[in-house]
């Protein structure tokens, strides 16, 4: 749905090949923004663009390294020449690797660590220069909520995605007093491609029966769409949550709300 919620900004959007990222693109050229977007994936960044441009928009593709400074620091210079000016950063890039803490390689820590939380502080090392020649902006940093109550088997991705909430309440302080508001969505599962690569991993016939087993987790019987989480992060770039930063929004379908320990039943006896 289009409300011309950001119409006139400038956005860059970090991992918007596909997934979450891919639905942020799509809802901010739809909603008036110049989109900017990169990853690693540089076809999917053609047909990405090229699908967007086709419909009107004004959207450009790089291929970029979020973990790679130097690449990073030349896609903004590149949007510096480009656009002028930066009105929004969404940090969308993130892998999943599974293990303990025993189980886990070292280089497989390091992996996970540089492309979802170096590459977030990366991004926005350099997006906030450009956000000052517009007088201020907003920032979006995708965590998880495995940030907050953390499944089996994921130690590195739990430990990045912690982070950024952490991350995201420092830059809201350090950036505030120049009205660049910094905040985080904490997603539940959401059917996205990484989803759909461990739900394969499960049953390689029926990834759907896995994925609905995973929505019934959710208060709300189903795993969320992308197109969901880009609407929440739409507002909190845009001005409708103008009062926030420094926030971590659970986009959950209701996971985080309750607990999966079973009270016990009361006793007849009791008053």
């Amino acid at each position: 749905m289009s409300n011309q919620l950001v119409s006139g900004a400038v956005t860059v959007v970090a991992g918007g090949s596909s997934g979450i990222g891919r639905a942020v693109v799509e809802c901010f050229a739809e909603n008036g923004s110049i989109v900017e977007f990169f990853s690693v994936d540089s076809s999917a960044n053609d047909a990405v663009a090229k699908e967007l441009v086709d419909r009107g928009y004004d959207v450009r593709g790089s291929t970029v390294d979020v973990a790679n400074p130097e690449e990073v620091k030349k896609f903004f210079d590149d949007v510096s020449r480009r656009r002028g000016r930066l009105s929004a950063l969404v940090n969308s890039v993130g892998i999943q690797r599974y293990g303990t803490a025993e189980t886990t390689s070292v280089q497989t820590w390091d992996e996970v660590l540089n492309v979802n939380l170096r590459g977030m502080f990366l991004a926005v090392k350099h997006a906030v220069p450009l956000m000052r020649i517009n007088g201020g902006g907003s920032i979006v940093n995708v965590s998880s909520g495995q940030a907050i109550a953390s499944q089996k088997n994921v130690v590195a991705y739990t430990a990045s995605k912690g982070a950024i909430v952490a991350m995201t309440r420092a830059m809201a302080v350090d950036y505030a007093a120049e009205n660049i508001r910094v905040n985080s969505v904490c997603p539940g599962s959401v059917d996205t491609p990484m989803l759909r690569e461990s739900a394969r991993s499960i049953d390689p016939d029926n990834p759907d029966r896995v994925i609905a087993e995973w929505g019934m987790g959710h208060p709300l019987g189903r795993v969320g769409e992308p197109r969901e989480i880009a609407d929440s992060i739409l507002f909190l770039v845009s001005t409708l949550s103008s009062f926030v930063t420094g926030a971590d929004l659970r986009v959950d379908g209701g996971a985080l709300a309750g607990i999966s320990l079973v009270a016990p039943s009361a006793s007849s006896d009791s008053a």
